[in-house]
């Protein structure tokens, strides 16, 4: 049963039309006191609250009662009910121990969405039925979606068990290259979201003026430029999830906008004064650290608490060196299967080598380490002194002197070298094989000046 405690008689009527129609028992009251002595005598699955009890009040009554029920229902999550203008409030509201909040006027498919999630983030038992249904193990390590089995990672598992069949939003932090974006596919393939689409935006790499018609899309005549209709990736993510990788990047202007269609799932075109509203989950990366970013006031709090209702951290490698003989078989197979290269063997002493590197570039790192000795060696038998002789040094690659960086481009250079004969001078299985594209690959030869033959 769901408690909606609200001064406002029409709102708590049309709540309770909604609830109901959704399948939920509901009770109602219209003040603090009534709540209280509603919640003395029976337990609710969920509550529903408004800040606001008064005309003219701040909302801290709201807050009170939010102090005091958590204390009565310390486990039943409860929602508040805000103005946009009050969200602020509901910010200290989660700091109290709120589950989320939701702005007026609601948003029904977005309360429905956050209340399912409640309650089943809130249900300590997952039937054994239901635990096969969301995510199997074995599997993701079987497919090569996500490689390891330290116990770390395990955490991991038990958490992606957890969330992917809510519409949680998930925050997934860590550092750069230790596969946040992994985690990110496999909470949407794993849910009841998983045959709609999985849009992927690096915010990183949008400007703050390209931002809105980037997210939002435009329409042709929206602005100089605007030669066409574009559809925006909240759009295009529709009744599916949208990965925003590197929000910690993301300018101050365009988190305000941000925060609005998460905050009620609509939104407006540049150039279209109709309003869109969507069914998106939100999945979040970043490698910075938010908090500091929100002490600093570089990153708006409002927003940190609508992204991460949960967080799932990815441990750096250097944190799960028992995985890297997993990696390198994985990076190894791969290979052959692209390239056709035949059976190539890793003996323990290149194992051992390769367990004791720091990997400031965690998993991309020692990818492109396996890789590049796989190509430019040739050999079927790869000891620690082939990984010792391309393995590039932190203090190397970070060095500020001159002759370092001419032999970091030597080195590019001589692995380009190798690749094109190894490949007959076929550019786009060089480019493949290096890891970058065709018009890179390019760019390259020219800076070396390598001569090869177009194909």
């Amino acid at each position: 049963m769901i408690l909606i405690c609200d001064d406002d008689s029409a709102i708590r009527a049309s709540l309770e039309v909604v609830l109901k129609h959704a399948g939920y028992e509901t009770a109602s009251v219209s003040n603090p006191k009534d709540t209280i002595d509603f919640i003395r005598n029976q337990t609710p699955q969920l509550i529903l609250m408004d800040m606001n009890y008064t005309p003219g009040t701040s909302g801290e009554e709201g807050l009170v009662l939010l102090k005091q029920t958590k204390i009565f229902c310390p486990d039943v999550p409860v929602i508040l009910i805000t103005a946009w203008g009050s969200i602020s409030l509901a910010v200290q509201g989660m700091r109290v121990g709120a589950f989320d909040f939701i702005t007026k006027p609601c948003n029904h498919l977005l309360l429905l969405n956050t209340i399912q999630t409640a309650l089943l983030l809130n249900n300590k038992e997952i039937e054994e039925n239901d635990k096969q249904a969301i995510y199997s193990r074995a599997g993701f390590v079987q497919t090569g979606k996500i490689i390891g089995k330290s116990p770390l990672l395990k955490g991991i598992f038990n958490t992606i068990e957890r969330v992917a069949q809510t519409n949680a939003a998930v925050l997934i932090t860590g550092e750069s290259g230790t596969g946040k974006e992994l985690i990110a596919e496999a909470i949407h393939e794993n849910s009841k979201r998983k045959n709609a689409p999985f849009i992927k935006v690096n915010l990183g790499g949008i400007s703050q003026s390209l931002f809105e018609s980037e997210m939002f899309g435009h329409q042709k005549g929206a602005f100089t430029d605007a030669h066409y209709d574009r559809t925006g990736r909240f759009e295009m993510a529709d009744k599916g999830s949208i990965f925003l990788d590197e929000i910690g990047d993301l300018d101050v202007a365009s988190q305000v906008k941000l925060l609005r269609v998460l905050q009620d799932q609509t939104f407006e075109s540049l150039g279209n004064s109709k309003t869109k509203q969507v069914d998106v989950r939100i999945i979040s990366a970043t490698n910075k650290n938010l908090n500091d970013r929100v002490t600093a006031g570089s990153f708006r709090e409002d927003l940190l608490y609508r992204i991460n209702l949960i967080t799932i951290h990815v441990p750096a490698l250097r944190e799960r060196m028992d995985d890297i003989p997993l990696l390198v078989d994985f990076f190894v197979k791969k290979q052959q299967e692209l390239n056709g290269l035949g059976n190539i063997e890793i003996n323990s002493d290149a194992i051992s080598f390769l367990q004791s590197l720091p990997y400031p570039g965690n998993i991309r790192e020692l990818k492109n380490l396996v890789e590049r000795t796989l190509l430019v060696s040739g050999k079927k038998v790869l000891s620690d002194k082939d990984f010792k002789k391309q393995y590039i040094p932190p203090s190397s690659s970070n060095s500020k002197f001159p002759e370092s960086i001419h032999q970091l481009e030597e080195m590019e250079r001589n692995m380009i070298v190798k690749t094109m004969a190894l490949y007959g001078n076929n550019l786009s299985k060089v480019a493949l094989a290096i890891g970058i594209s065709r018009q890179a690959l390019y760019r390259k030869l020219e800076k070396h000046q390598i001569d090869y033959s177009r194909e």
